[in-house]
């Protein structure tokens, strides 16, 4: 079993790929019997969009957490540790903390006053077409940079593991993740989906808690040895894998785009589609709350215990050998897992992580497809004049589509950090659908102009900047000389020198929202006191949509 891995042999000489295919091949079938025993057969919108509120809080918390949870919680942060210490571990604490913003201020008003999606309660007090049709727009393109997130980690975490080399391999894989992702929602809807999130869910979290109680074993259960380890077995950095800066404080604009991340990850949770969604699988408001309340219990101690996986990574593996490995950074976990346990504890490890990219890409393809298919296809394309089984044939073609543009989009990002991107995805969300969202719900004079001007406001910015960001082209590694950037070495028209645009687009979309607001006449006082009344008691939810 070889404990030394260089650049050339990494994807060959980690683990045991017929092992590692066989533990990923179990779980596909398992969890796709579940999905067809607990959710196969004729649905309707409602069953197909929200598993018809059946779930308990607790339930939908363990869901959430399994949502939630994803690729970037487990490879990218485990990386971001690994390499940049305590700035990568401020990744959690975003994170962590965006919960607050969402349970204090999203939550339960959310749930009390929508029904499917989060265009029904943008629209209910504005005018309908326009605002659905933006609200679809920024909905899917959260979705797609989220999507790009988890095929990124899925491409880089199965070719380690299988010994797959070269980027037409790479790319194969990833087209395999995308095709068993549409199988979970063209079969379970969001009852399967949620059963396969819950389940992904305790796997995770028992898994980075074997691992942690491992590493902490390895030095005698003493977090002080284990930092000086870490510190040791990484040269470059040293003790400042524990100082703030590593990453974020080479220089001024490095300070600025901390805070820019900083901004993008604490109010970037409140406004993702499929965490929204995710309140309407449930009966009422105070299990809406409930759910909250469970996912950050489970998503905080699963960010401690990943603090202890980075730095476990950083000392028994080291920047080197992560660094070479294929996804890079995305390789640190499974390769501490190997370390740990050799080849079984790799495959069941790499398994709960390719578990967690399966099941945190369903919910964002059904969120996406709902959004199609409700807001556009029924709302806007039909003004409300569909049958079910319309809404939902369009919902399982939409899924499709949305699987085949994440799969393409997701060969592009594969050498990228999951945590990374997946925070490009909260600076779009909290830019675009954020100042929308607390507008509102929060705002009596909130109109039409408002909503459109915030939501596209927010969302060309922020998509604007990220374009003209080294991010998408012109960023290079001052050490090596390694192309950072998604496009090509030598394409180079970025001229926005933050990597997130958040700073900029999210006080922006605030900004935008007032300014249409109060450009507008339109005010409709009785349809605010409405809306307020079932926000606050969530009277008349049923018919939310039905007006």
């Amino acid at each position: 079993m070889t404990r030394s891995l260089g650049a050339a042999d990494a994807a060959t000489t980690v683990g045991t790929p017929a092992l590692n295919i066989g533990i990923f091949a179990a779980f596909v079938v398992i969890t796709l019997a579940i999905v067809i025993r607990v959710a196969s057969g004729k649905k309707t919108a409602e069953q197909y969009y929200t598993a018809g509120g059946a779930f308990s809080g607790r339930q939908n918390g363990v869901a959430i957490a399994g949502d939630y949870l994803s690729a970037a919680s487990f490879l990218g942060i485990a990386g971001a540790i690994a390499l940049q210490g305590y700035d990568g571990f401020l990744y959690s604490i975003g994170f962590l903390v965006a919960w607050l913003v969402a349970l204090l201020l999203v939550a339960e008003l959310l749930r009390n006053t929508g029904r499917y999606t989060m265009a029904d309660v943008l629209s209910y007090r504005l005018r309908q077409r326009p605002v659905r049709v933006a609200t679809a727009i920024s909905v899917i393109c959260v979705s797609f940079f989220y999507l790009l997130a988890q095929m990124a980690g899925a491409g880089g975490l199965v070719s380690l593991l299988l010994g797959v080399s070269g980027e037409a391999a790479q790319n194969i894989v990833i087209a395999i993740v995308g095709v068993i992702m549409i199988a979970y929602v063209l079969i379970g809807g969001m009852k399967g989906t949620t059963w396969v999130q819950i389940i992904k869910a305790a796997l995770l979290i028992a898994g980075t808690f074997v691992m942690t109680v491992w590493v902490l074993g390895k030095y005698g259960f003493n977090v002080s040895a284990l930092f000086q380890a870490a510190a040791d077995n990484s040269p470059k950095a040293g003790e400042k894998l524990f100082e703030p800066g590593l990453k974020y404080g080479k220089s001024t604009t490095t300070k600025i785009d901390f805070i820019s991340l900083s901004m993008a990850l604490v109010l970037g949770t409140a406004g993702l589609p499929h965490v929204l969604q995710r309140f309407y699988t449930v009966p009422t408001s105070k299990q809406a709350r409930k759910s909250v309340e469970w996912a950050i219990w489970l998503i905080g101690g699963f960010y401690l215990l990943t603090l202890v996986v980075g730095y476990g990574a950083a000392a028994l593996v080291g920047p080197e050998r992560i660094a070479a490995a294929p996804g890079k950074a995305n390789a640190a976990a499974p390769l501490l897992a190997f370390d740990l346990g050799g080849s079984v504890l790799l495959g069941l490890i790499s398994g709960v992580a390719f578990a967690t990219i399966l099941a945190v890409v369903a919910g964002l393809t059904i969120t996406t497809s709902a959004t199609f298919a409700h807001d556009l296809y029924k709302e806007v394309f039909k003004r409300g004049r569909t049958t079910q089984d319309q809404e939902v044939r369009v919902a399982r073609i939409a899924a499709v589509v949305i699987g085949a543009i994440a799969i393409v989009g997701g060969m592009y990002a594969k050498t990228q950090n999951v945590a990374f991107l997946v925070a490009l995805a909260f600076a779009v969300a909290a830019s675009a659908n954020l100042p929308t969202i607390l507008y509102s719900l929060f705002w009596k004079r909130f109109n039409t102009r408002g909503a459109l001007f915030s939501i596209y406001g927010g969302l060309v910015s922020a998509i604007g900047l990220i374009a003209f960001s080294p991010v998408v082209s012109g960023k290079v590694d001052a050490a090596t000389g390694a192309n950072l950037a998604m496009l090509p070495p030598g394409v180079d028209f970025h001229w926005f020198p933050l990597d997130n645009p958040g700073l900029v687009s999210i006080p922006l979309g605030f900004f935008l929202g007032w300014l249409g607001t109060v450009t507008s006449k339109e005010f409709d006082a009785e349809k605010y006191a409405e809306m307020e009344v079932r926000s606050l008691t969530g009277h008349g939810v049923a018919g939310a949509v039905d007006h």
